[in-house]
């Protein structure tokens, strides 16, 4: 089940214009270009942002998302009838083959267990073509972004077309472990209704993360610096080991 973030309509029309810069995305088009890669799987892929920005240029895209109102969003967009919409979860793929495999944003800390996480990587690697990739982010657990995830500092009102002004903030509810829950809350203020979605992540450490990734069958080629936020995230890349 997708987060109430994704998943309800409401929320999900909103999600762009609470997040408009996503120069983040350019790292990750440049290694599709690097890569040569020409098919591209974007897991957790939204409202679409990233899919349909590789759609125009002429990339095979797939976009896979489990909440289906992010899918409705992304459906709209410049590009969106060139990518393959597909609405469920890695762990229950149709059979395909991709050059590269990504998941940005947070999409990677999402997989709370072992065994959904460890799922999760096998199914990607039997998606992969041998020469492939697989490109993610996390953050770093020792960077501790929660920190900062307080009403105070996260408080915004942004005017959305066709909606008003929305007034969004976060709160950190429970940190435990590797584990960290939080709220997300918004106000329209055109009819003073209150939305609020519970989301929690992972903070994997990169022990963990090389472990599970070589598990599951991947060598990691390299760990970069996420550009748009140095010293906080690792984005890595893993390759399928040969069989």
């Amino acid at each position: 089940m997708a987060d109430e973030l994704f998943e309800n309509p409401r929320l999900a029309s909103i999600y762009d214009p609470f997040d408009p810069d996503r120069s983040d995305l350019d790292a990750y088009e440049s290694m599709v270009h690097d890569f040569g890669a020409h098919t591209v799987l974007d897991i957790g892929c939204g409202t679409g942002t990233f899919a349909c920005r590789l759609a125009v240029k002429g990339m095979g895209v797939i976009g896979l998302d489990p909440a289906a109102a992010s899918l409705k969003v992304a459906k709209t967009k410049q590009g969106a009838d060139r990518v393959r919409w597909i609405h469920g979860s890695a762990r229950n793929l149709p059979p395909l083959k991709v050059d590269l495999v990504t998941m940005t944003g947070n999409v990677a800390q999402v997989f709370l267990t072992d065994k959904e996480w460890k799922e999760t990587l096998l199914a990607i690697r039997d998606t992969l073509h041998p020469s492939g990739r697989l490109v993610f982010e996390t953050r770093k657990p020792e960077s501790q972004a929660w920190l900062d995830w307080n009403k105070e500092k996260t408080f915004t009102r942004v005017n959305v077309p066709h909606c008003g002004f929305v007034h969004g903030w976060t709160d950190v509810t429970e940190v435990w472990n590797s584990f960290v829950s939080f709220r997300s809350t918004y106000v329209f203020e055109n009819d003073n209704q209150s939305i609020s979605s519970d989301s929690t992540l992972r903070f994997r450490s990169f022990h963990e993360i090389n472990k599970t990734l070589n598990s599951a069958g991947f060598s990691v080629e390299d760990v970069r610096e996420a550009p748009d936020r140095p010293g906080r995230e690792y984005v890595f890349i893993a390759r399928p080991n040969e069989i």
